[in-house]
């Protein structure tokens, strides 16, 4: 008798366990469920895409008093900005492949010539004079040794008494800017059809799907509608606080300096904080030109 009701309380015993085990899986399985009903489904794909970038391609355009006018009117005079001209500045008045630094001339693609400038302005603010004839290619040993040599570099316009402070960047400085990781990688890439501003993600779109995003019109660079541009991309990349400007290397100084003009919205009022010009990389001295790389294009 007592065998058989020590075997009746074994199978209570077990039977009660597997209505517990039951219990506790049916429980566990509801709270799993719970759970995956209180997931919110995926993104599409589609919403991970960047923002379209604004357009230039419009029937109106602005105005150099901030009204708009007809696409096919005449350039509008776009307001000259820019900071005041440093005063402890080293003047440096371009010539050619010459630069004059007070009655001393200097001819920085001459090996000598370059050391003594890179002495006279070593740690100093230095403000370059640009000429009406001088092209960004006669400058490029010039600007090597200002990027290496003084303590921050200006840029004149050439119409108005006011400067600009740039960051000079050869082309290898430049790739290396462009590969670092940074929204916007914003560029105005000045050509002799005019400018053409790139991004992270594309340029922004002209009148012209295959021309540039600013075009000259009458033969003279658009400023106004450039400084339009150059708003809505400001606009476009918030956190972007750099840009770059590529002229090709035939351009003239003087025009690479008006274009960073459209940069100014008002006295001392930029819309990027640090403006970078890019300038062409020096042949090696010696006659050999191995160290040279090919210029930037606007596909960069």
């Amino acid at each position: 008798m007592a065998m058989a009701g020590l075997a009746r309380c074994r199978r209570g015993t077990r039977a009660a366990s597997r209505v517990i085990a039951f219990a506790l899986l049916v429980s566990s399985g509801g709270l799993l469920a719970s759970g995956c009903r209180d997931e919110k489904p995926a993104a599409p794909l589609q919403s991970l895409r960047p923002e379209p970038l604004p357009s230039l391609a419009s029937s109106t355009e602005p105005r150099g008093d901030g009204g708009a006018r007809d696409a096919g009117a005449a350039v509008a005079m776009a307001p000259v900005y820019g900071e005041p001209l440093p005063e402890a500045a080293v003047r440096l008045q371009l010539e050619g492949e010459r630069v004059r630094v007070g009655g001393e001339a200097f001819e920085p693609s001459k090996p000598g010539d370059a050391k003594r400038l890179a002495e006279r302005v070593k740690g100093r603010e230095v403000l370059v004079v640009p000429d009406a004839d001088t092209f960004l290619a006669q400058t490029s040993e010039l600007l090597e040794v200002l990027r290496d040599a003084a303590k921050r570099t200006w840029l004149a316009h050439p119409d108005a008494p006011v400067a600009y402070p740039v960051v000079l960047r050869d082309e290898e400085g430049f790739r290396a800017w462009l590969a670092e990781v940074a929204p916007g990688k914003l560029r105005i890439i000045q050509r002799a059809d005019g400018f053409e501003l790139s991004t992270s993600v594309g340029k922004l779109p002209g009148p012209d799907a295959n021309g540039p995003s600013v075009p000259v019109r009458e033969g003279r660079q658009d400023l106004a509608t450039l400084r339009h541009g150059l708003g809505l991309l400001a606009g476009r990349f918030k956190t972007s606080e750099d840009i770059c400007l590529v002229p090709s290397f035939g351009t003239e100084v003087a025009q690479a300096a008006r274009a960073l003009g459209a940069v100014y919205t008002a006295p001392g009022e930029p819309l990027f904080e640090t403006l970078c010009l890019v300038f062409p990389t020096p042949p090696r001295r010696g006659g050999e030109d191995a160290g040279a790389k090919p210029g930037p294009t606007p596909s960069e």
